[in-house]
């Protein structure tokens, strides 16, 4: 679809749970819903918007699906690096299992059902984050020694892989080096998932430069299947998943403006919320500006 026809088509309202299929649901994430077709899974992504691990009351309209179809446009861009979860044909596959309502096939993808990896891979090109928050106190992110004096935001000399622990729902993901990663998985796996995760990391920086973006750092999730292939699955390079700022705006030294939900995060840390549930509601105005950021990402790159 064409950026024109994806923001014509956003509802007005946020969609924030997915009910009334004929289909199981087997889990229901802080954005994603899931369900089971039986040889094929089922992956809506909702419009709930979530902050320091929390499910907000208000969803950004249209959400769901601007990440969707952004993640289909990187699956097609990735695949001479790594196959990915997708069945080939969406729209076949959408009308064999009676999937008709235009809103619904916008959000939501047909995938293979894999095994997810125990770890989450993040690989980082910029020094910003909890990434930052390391090297303050210790130089390193991730057992990985970086060189003395870097500045918030400063380019690394190379791009780094700083995998995580998956936490459960409502707990932190917390930060391993290689060697624990190496053995939460197995070494000859973690090995490919790190380059994996680098090259795709490489190919996302330039693809997202020639269209006026900086991708600072990204989270990628993967999977297998009985065979042992590796397969890239839930999202991928969306804004939810990554941190992408204006090439024309960045300087080091400071936290540049992103193409995400950081409007809430500054509001919620502006009014003192102590990051606990309930979470308080979010004034039309954060959220209008939010989905403006989304969908300026994704015109970016599609538009």
């Amino acid at each position: 679809m064409t950026f024109a026809e994806i923001a014509a088509a956003l509802p007005r309202n946020a969609v924030t749970s997915i009910e009334g299929l004929p289909f199981p649901k087997i889990a229901s994430g802080k954005v994603r819903e899931i369900f089971d077709l039986g040889d094929a899974l089922l992956l809506v992504a909702t419009d709930r918007l979530s902050a320091f691990d929390v499910i907000l009351p208000e969803g950004i309209p249209g959400k769901g699906a601007i990440l969707t179809q952004m993640s289909l446009w990187w699956f097609a861009q990735t695949e001479s690096v790594i196959r990915n979860h997708l069945l080939p044909d969406q729209a076949g596959e959408f009308a064999r299992r009676g999937i008709t309502d235009p809103d619904l096939r916008l959000r939501s993808m047909v995938v293979r059902k894999l095994r997810p990896l125990t770890i989450e891979c993040v690989a980082r090109g910029y020094l910003i984050g909890s990434g930052w928050n390391s090297y303050q106190k210790t130089g390193e992110v991730c057992g990985i020694k970086l060189p003395a004096g870097l500045r918030q935001a400063d380019k690394l000399p190379e791009p780094i892989f700083t995998p995580t622990t998956k936490a459960p729902k409502g707990e932190h993901d917390a930060p391993i080096n290689d060697a624990q990663g190496a053995a939460a998985i197995g070494a000859e796996l973690y090995a490919r998932v790190k380059a994996t995760s680098l090259a795709l990391y490489r190919l996302g920086h330039d693809r997202a430069h020639a269209a006026g973006m900086i991708l600072a750092d990204t989270k990628f999730e993967f999977g297998t299947d009985a065979a042992g292939n590796l397969f890239l699955i839930d999202e991928v390079l969306t804004p939810d998943s990554s941190r992408y700022w204006p090439a024309d705006s960045y300087a080091p030294g400071m936290s540049p403006p992103s193409y995400d939900k950081q409007f809430v995060r500054d509001h919620l840390v502006a009014i003192a919320w102590d990051q606990r549930p309930p979470a308080p509601h979010i004034p039309a105005d954060i959220i209008r500006r939010t989905q403006e950021k989304y969908l300026a990402a994704l015109k970016n790159l599609i538009g």
